[in-house]
């Protein structure tokens, strides 16, 4: 299709098509502009085709595009690598400031998340993605959320400035380790991509320090940076990413690590997986990530029990860590810690946080877990009560069976 002939509406499908395999599409973080004061469009605390959940579980909408699918690199997990034989489009400044305009009057979106392939060089794709936002913030006046996914071979000045109309920026690590990134996107150079996400970690410092006399520096990315890995197009274990995911959040004060499930693509080279990995592998990462983030366990208690490196795909790995770690429980609810409350399987954040003011003011019984939040079916047999005790459950041989899926009758074909 000629590229010259193409309408908005073939544009979009094709570009919001290429979107969907950027996983680093979260609205949260930032209160920075807000337009319910009656100036400007938009708003990131808005009520609301891409829905993100914040934090606070908070769905956002936001128009997910690529600028262009057209790209010069050949990154072999790509559709949109430069040898893929997919139908290209590409969006000019002008077009995706109108489409983000029109969308939110329509009230479909809140936000932008702006991808793009590069074309020309590194600086010339960056710069018209820095154009859209700065358009959008200072001739538009919009006000909500925009994501920029930063491209890192650009100028470090080309990336300060996007960060001051932004409110996140993203820079993909692509792949786990040095040597897959080496292997499948030789153009790419991962201590580039490292140079770049540390150069956004000491704007966003620097913005945050007042001058001598004073004055606040301009706002850099609000919301911080964030991540995104292929998970299952190389060998790497889960152990192996979630140590390089503990790496990236002490190194660079990351905002998310995203996992994305590796998609088999047409035409690829042979050394890639022909099969995607289960889904369920994507969703325990995250949920190995979130207690590292939220609940305090470290990346080797987690790993310790993983099998051959590798999270139970059957069972969570907080429930996984506390079958291993029986030794440690029944926990007393009305004496234990915070820290060993947040290891009780199917106790939450608040949960435990409701428990501990709770039992400020009387003792806990077994309704009042079930009152406050608790998923009782995996906490009853790791807490004690004043009128619960779990007795023999909790050394049972028969327990992870109480949680792990029956097995099923594989199919011939």
């Amino acid at each position: 299709m000629n590229n010259m002939a193409q309408t908005i509406q073939e544009k979009l499908a094709i570009l919001s098509d290429a979107a969907r395999y950027d996983a680093s599409c979260a609205s949260s973080g930032t209160t920075r502009r807000d337009s319910r004061d009656g100036k400007g469009l938009g708003s990131t605390e808005g009520s609301g085709i891409c829905h993100a959940y914040a934090p606070d579980g908070r769905c956002i909408s936001l128009l997910k595009i690529l600028m262009t699918n057209f790209c010069i690199y050949d990154c072999a997990y790509c559709v949109n690598r430069v040898s893929s034989n997919v139908p290209r489009a590409r969006f000019n400044v002008d077009e995706v400031v109108s489409l983000t305009l029109e969308f939110y009057r329509r009230n479909y979106i809140e936000g932008l998340f702006l991808s793009s392939g590069v074309i020309r060089n590194p600086d010339d794709t960056m710069s018209d993605m820095v154009r859209i936002a700065k358009r959008l913030r200072t001739v538009e006046n919009f006000r909500g959320y925009i994501h920029l996914k930063t491209i890192p071979d650009a100028s470090p000045e080309i990336i300060a400035e996007a960060g001051l109309y932004a409110d996140r920026l993203s820079i993909n690590v692509e792949l786990p380790t040095d040597r897959s990134v080496q292997a499948f996107a030789p153009e790419k150079n991962p201590a580039t991509i490292r140079a770049a996400m540390g150069n956004v970690r000491g704007l966003r410092t620097a913005s945050k320090d007042r001058s001598h006399t004073g004055k606040r520096p301009p706002i850099f990315a609000p919301a911080g940076q964030s991540t995104q890995m292929i998970v299952g197009a190389d060998g790497a274990t889960d152990a192996t990413i979630l140590t390089r995911s503990t790496s990236l959040y002490g190194d660079y004060k990351l905002r998310r690590v995203y996992y994305s499930a590796f998609s088999p693509i047409p035409d690829s080279t042979a050394k890639l997986p022909l099969i995607k990995p289960p889904m369920m592998r994507e969703h325990r990462l995250y949920q190995a990530d979130w207690l590292m983030r939220f609940y305090g366990f470290g990346v080797d208690e987690i790993t310790s029990v993983a099998h051959q490196g590798n999270l139970d795909l059957e069972i969570d790995p907080k429930l996984a860590w506390a079958l291993q770690n029986r030794h440690l429980f029944p926990l007393d609810v009305n004496k234990a810690s915070r820290d060993m409350l947040l290891r009780v399987p199917g106790f939450g954040t608040k949960t435990v946080n409701r428990i501990l003011t709770t039992r400020r003011h009387r003792t806990l019984r077994y309704d009042d877990l079930l009152r406050l939040g608790a998923s009782l079916k995996k906490a009853q047999a790791f807490v004690t009560a004043l009128d619960w005790t779990p007795g023999s459950l909790t050394d049972s041989v028969n327990l992870r069976a109480r949680f792990a899926p029956p097995p099923e009758q594989l199919t011939l074909f």
